[in-house]
Formats: structure tokens, C-alpha cells, sequence
């Protein structure tokens, strides 16, 4: 049965995050909002989380998972990013995008595109989202939280809750968060490709 923790939304209880961070770290798999809907999300060496995310949402070899990131200084370290890519992107994060890159050596294996070799990162401007990734040190490997068959995510921790009981060990909810997936911008040719049109205005990778 997944605990609920029902959490600030603007000044997220330190006691309460902290206890998710080191059930993170144990190996929970977690739902908790963002700036684009709710994420699933576990530490990124997990290959149980992994496992279970592929599970939960019916994912194959090439779906591309997430490193959600508190800030730049930390996503560097998991993708190469040229000059001209970092200034584009800087300028969109944080937001609603998530951006496809070529990993570096530091992303395990199993999260990676099995051709491409590259990997989805993302910074979120939502103030628990960040509270989270701050206590925790290090990115949070994530995919959005669409259900198979299903054409919206689920937005609600209450309901959250009652559908993946058993199979996420948290859900967090600060209440209202984003309703829409990220916009995902692919720049591992170097060019901008727009590959998922959501959240993110895309006018400027146009």
C-alpha cells in the first residue's frame, strides 16, 4: 500500500520530503507532481524502479526515460551539450521541456536509447518538485504518469492513490500541478527536432 504525503505546494514540509528522499533511496518508486502533470520517479540506478515503471506504463526498449535534474551544474554531468545547444537550452529551463541528448558515461546502461544512445533530462520550476531533488542530491529518473491505453495523464495525487496502490510506494501531493506532458525537443543531431508537442511553448526551437 503506497503511503500519501499531502505536502505544501509552496513551502514543502522538510521532515516530509526528507523521508521520501531516503525512501527513494532505499528503492521506492514514487508519484509526485511537476510543472508538466505527475511523474513516476526513482533513484537512477534502480533497476527495480525501472522495471516497474516499464511495468506500470507498458514501455519498450526505446522509450526514452527522464533524469530530472534540480539545475544545470547537474545535468552536465549526464549529456554532452555544445555551446549553442546549453544557450538554448538554458534560456527554456527551468519549464515544461524535456530535452533528448547523448549521455554521457555517467547514465547507467539500461536507461538509454538502445541505437542512439542518448537520454531525456529536464529541470522542473515546481517548488516541491526541486525541494525533492535538492534533498536528494541527484537526479530522480522519471517518466510521465500515462497510464497505457490512456490519452491524458493522471493529475490528481487522490486518485493516484487509489489506482496504483499497490504497485508505487508514494504518492506526493501539493494539490494543483501541470495537466500536460512536457514539450520534448530533441537536440541529439544538433538541430532542434520538435518530438512531442505539450507544455512548453515551442516558438523557439521553431
Amino acid at each position: 500500500m503506497a503511503k500519501y504525503f499531502d505536502v505544501h505546494p509552496e513551502n514543502p514540509q522538510r521532515r516530509t520530503i526528507t523521508g521520501v528522499a531516503d525512501s527513494i533511496r532505499s528503492g521506492a518508486l514514487v508519484a509526485y507532481p511537476t510543472d508538466s502533470c505527475y511523474a513516476l520517479g526513482c533513484q537512477l540506478g534502480s533497476r527495480d524502479g525501472i522495471g516497474r515503471i516499464r511495468s506500470i506504463r507498458d514501455l519498450d526498449e526505446r522509450h526514452h526515460f527522464t533524469l530530472v535534474c534540480q539545475n544545470f551544474g547537474q545535468l552536465g554531468q549526464f549529456v554532452h551539450i555544445d555551446n549553442d545547444v546549453f544557450r538554448a537550452i538554458k534560456a527554456a529551463t527551468p519549464g515544461s521541456y524535456t530535452f533528448i541528448l547523448p549521455a554521457t558515461k555517467e547514465v547507467p546502461r539500461q536507461l538509454l536509447h538502445p541505437k542512439k544512445k542518448t537520454v531525456g533530462v529536464r529541470i522542473p520550476d515546481h517548488t516541491v518538485a526541486q525541494a525533492l531533488l535538492a534533498e536528494l542530491g541527484e537526479p530522480l529518473l522519471s517518466s510521465t504518469l500515462l497510464l497505457p491505453d490512456e490519452k491524458e495523464p493522471l493529475t490528481q495525487g487522490w486518485e493516484i492513490k487509489e489506482r496504483l496502490d499497490h504497485v508505487v510506494d508514494a504518492v506526493i501531493d501539493s494539490g494543483d500541478c501541470g495537466t500536460e506532458p512536457t514539450t520534448v525537443i530533441d537536440f541529439s543531431g544538433g538541430a532542434p527536432e520538435i518530438v512531442r508537442r505539450g507544455a512548453g511553448d515551442t516558438t523557439r526551437f521553431e
